[in-house]
């Protein structure tokens, strides 16, 4: 009987890793950091692990724990930051396959059948690893399963530090969950200066949208948080909608958007990359374009 271990610190993240397994006889999950206060996290209908911390020593231990007890032939989560440090150690540490950025999943007797893309999302991949793996999926790649019954819910203390921490310092978030977001709009370099990016929030508010960034914005400027940051060393976004104002198109940027429905590209260079992958094009100085969409919508909600 294959068993499954579901990784993961948000509910709609468990519940898509679930739906990825959802063929597996025996699923339990490790529930860390917010789902772990999470009060959804007890109508799951599976045994649950939770962990009060986001720590990936505290994570790599707690999955050792389980690992040891249960032997699941399966250990997957989201391609998340915390989830790709402390799974590649547990992998590593156990020689294990660990396929990541995963977009399909079929279980066979023998191990699993898989897709990911590579080359920046420009290429797929379909390749086979014996049991047990460890795999990172891409989010929303997978219908989430919708379950329902009470969870037997078992608090795991944290503990196996490697590192001994000294002091934390919190990061300056915005407070955004781009992975979620159903429209976002994304400001690259093509702004020439941090005071000009209210455009783009202002048209975000009026589409109910999240604001995004390429990476210059972001880690370069610093004008915009980290975690407004998309691309493969950022976060990989699925929106219905993504609206890239002044960004190229660089390939480790469109690597974290590849998987929106629609994207509206708007630069005034006709040659941008981004234009051979947006949908929708408009070759316009975003500096004239954008006063007249926002005042063109503000029109329409009157």
């Amino acid at each position: 009987m294959v068993k499954a271990l579901v990784v993961g610190s948000s509910i709609p993240e468990i519940r898509e890793a679930l739906g990825a397994v959802a063929s597996v006889e025996e699923k339990v999950v490790l529930a860390y950091g917010k789902a772990a206060e999470d009060g959804s996290l007890e109508q799951l209908g599976v045994k649950v692990y939770k962990l009060k911390s986001t720590h990936p020593d505290h994570i790599v231990a707690a999955v050792e724990k389980i690992f040891n007890e249960l032997k699941p032939e399966i250990i997957i989560g989201w391609i998340t930051k915390n989830n790709r440090a402390a799974l590649s150690y547990f992998a590593g540490k156990h020689d294990l396959p660990m396929p990541t950025d995963v977009t399909s999943l079929k279980i066979q007797a023998d191990g699993l059948v898989y897709t990911r893309g590579f080359l920046s999302e420009r290429a797929t991949a379909k390749e086979k690893v014996p049991f047990p793996a460890v795999v990172l999926i891409n989010q929303k790649a997978f219908k989430p399963v919708e379950t329902s019954g009470q969870s037997e819910v078992i608090e795991i203390t944290p503990e196996g530090e490697i590192v001994k921490l000294l002091e934390v310092k919190e990061k300056a978030l915005s407070g955004i969950n781009l992975e979620e977001a159903e429209i976002i709009v994304g400001v690259g370099r093509g702004f020439k200066k941090k005071e000009d990016l209210e455009l783009a929030f202002n048209l975000a508010e009026l589409l109910g949208a999240q604001v995004g960034a390429s990476r210059p914005i972001a880690a370069d400027y610093k004008w915009l948080p980290e975690d407004a940051w998309i691309g493969i060393s950022g976060k990989r976004v699925s929106p219905k909608l993504y609206i890239a104002i002044g960004i190229s198109g660089a390939p480790q940027h469109m690597a974290g958007v590849m998987n929106s429905k629609i994207i509206v590209a708007i630069n005034k260079d006709k040659t941008a990359p981004i234009f051979k992958q947006a949908d929708y094009g408009v070759v316009a100085d975003l500096y004239q374009f954008l006063p007249v969409l926002i005042n063109k919508l503000k029109e329409r909600k009157k």
